[in-house]
């Protein structure tokens, strides 16, 4: 992590960069929008939904990402990524870690499937490494890194789970970096799709549920704007709206190829960190300032993926630095997706209803807001009932995944060698409450991803933040479950939260 930039400022930024999108947006159709029976639901609400049973078939899971957990970064052929450049440099990573070695799930995965096992669920998000599978981002595959993932699927399978591969989870080739500046160029946008049909091709007769590309709005705005995560840089606007768009292309390009190689029944969607706005109070009016905000502060990704185009707001405030697109390139990106994953954590932005152009107000935070460990991580459960509430009245949403949801904690190792993180188990206790809130009033939640099955590498803050269910040793690579597995394998075990 740079040294000019807090672990408080990464809320900060995240929030001006999305909202910025929105600032001039046109809603002369504000006014027009109905309020429905269900914009008058009361919090009491929530009481009513809070213990029933979810649907029979709910999909519970876990999730990781390869650079977190792997290591072996340098064996089978595996290729640089630019999470292996950007740990290596100097005064980027909060503790000065990398992760070469992390969880060695590469060599343990046997014993970290059986971990996934031991808390009952039925799915696993996990995510494959480009650059084991094409070291050099394009051209020749790497036949011994998809082998790896070939034996992981096999593991699972055997153990009951499901697998749900995630394609993108942040780490670029580092030699598609060097060669075309990464996602500043469209040919990394026709590689990414090249490497969605090769992994398609090889794994859809066991895995029926692919995620192209994981949180858009982080390692977009992060890595490419502010020069916080891999690959560091700090690109003007309209070249930062450039790197998005193509993002969005290779999305669309990769729906396409995994349609065209993938076995009849793959299923495919992008799994993103959605602008989350959430009505300051629910009346009706706030409500619908909240769903306008909610398309407006996502209009750079999700938005043009489910709509096929960008929003006027979004054009017209990013004028001269909009992104260059073709009507043809509008229709790749717009290619129907089979879901939606949402990674929701926490309320980006509070909404009440504005008579300004835009439609809606976005409340300042209170410094006395509380948080979770991680500062950025504000505690707002009702988030988790109104963001897939708002994204599926907005784009007609037929199957939404909660695809990553969780939170760190102190995590400290008590005199008789437990894990007593009380205060993971409140975080989801009060989430998954309104998560069921939603689902009983319709909203087509259909699966939920915990994040994250273990402590790992957690990108600039190292080995600092633990968000996992069991507790990694990182010098011995022991794994102890903390009292939140005890408390999550309860809930699937019941397919109910316990009182």
């Amino acid at each position: 992590m740079s040294a000019d930039v807090s672990r408080r400022d990464l809320a900060k930024l995240a929030g001006l960069a999305a909202l910025g999108a929105a600032a001039g947006a046109k809603a002369a159709d504000n006014k027009a929008a109905d309020n429905k029976a269900a914009d008058n639901e009361t919090p009491a609400s929530a009481d009513r939904h809070a213990h029933a049973p979810f649907p029979k078939d709910f999909l519970w899971g876990t999730a990781t990402s390869s650079y977190q957990i792997e290591g072996a970064v340098d064996e089978d052929g595996r290729g640089k990524s630019i999470w292996d450049i950007f740990s290596h440099t100097p005064g980027k990573i909060e503790d000065g870690s990398t992760g070469d070695r992390a969880n060695e799930h590469y060599h343990r995965y046997k014993d970290d499937v059986a971990l996934i096992r031991a808390l009952g669920v039925r799915a696993y998000r996990f995510s494959i490494a480009w650059p084991r599978v094409f070291p050099d981002g394009s051209g020749q595959p790497n036949p011994k890194g998809l082998d790896f993932y070939d034996r992981l699927v096999d593991e699972l399978l055997a153990n009951g789970i499901e697998p749900y591969a995630t394609l993108y989870h942040w780490d670029l080739p580092q030699a598609l970096q060097d060669r075309v500046g990464g996602w500043q160029s469209s040919d990394t946008s026709k590689a990414f799709a090249d490497y969605a049909a090769y992994v398609t091709a090889r794994l859809t007769d066991r895995v029926k549920t692919i995620f192209t590309v994981n949180e858009v709005g982080r390692f977009v705005n992060f890595g490419y704007g502010w020069g916080i995560d891999a690959p560091g840089l700090k690109l003007p606007a309209a070249q930062l709206n450039q790197a998005r768009h193509h993002v969005a292309l290779a999305h669309g390009l990769a729906v396409q190829a995994i349609r065209a190689s993938g076995r009849a029944g793959t299923r495919v969607g992008a799994a993103e960190n959605i602008a989350a706005c959430v009505p300051a109070i629910a009346t009706p009016e706030n409500i619908r300032a909240a769903e306008i905000a909610t398309r407006e502060l996502n209009a750079g990704f999700l938005g043009v993926v489910l709509e096929g185009k960008y929003t006027d707001g979004f054009l017209a405030y990013a004028g001269a630095d909009a992104p260059k697109f073709t009507p043809e390139e509008l229709k790749i990106i717009g290619t129907p997706n089979d879901f939606v994953g949402l990674n929701i954590y926490a309320p980006q932005y509070y909404v009440t209803a504005s008579d300004r152009a835009s439609g809606f107000r976005v409340l300042p935070f209170p410094t006395s807001f509380p948080h979770m460990n991680s500062e950025w991580l504000r505690v707002g459960p009702e988030v988790i009932y109104w963001a897939p509430r708002l994204a599926a009245k907005i784009w007609n949403i037929e199957t939404i995944y909660i695809s990553e949801n969780g939170t760190s904690s102190e995590d400290k190792i008590a005199t008789d060698g437990q894990v007593y993180d009380l205060d993971r188990i409140m975080f989801l206790r009060n989430y998954l409450t309104q998560m069921q809130r939603a689902i009983a009033e319709g909203v087509p939640i259909r699966g939920y991803f915990l994040w994250s099955l273990m402590d790992n590498f957690e990108w600039i803050f190292g080995y600092g933040k633990r968000f996992g269910l069991y507790r990694v040793d990182f010098e011995t690579q022991a794994r102890v479950p903390k009292l939140s597995a005890a408390f999550y394998r309860d809930v699937v075990a019941r397919n109910a939260i316990g009182v």
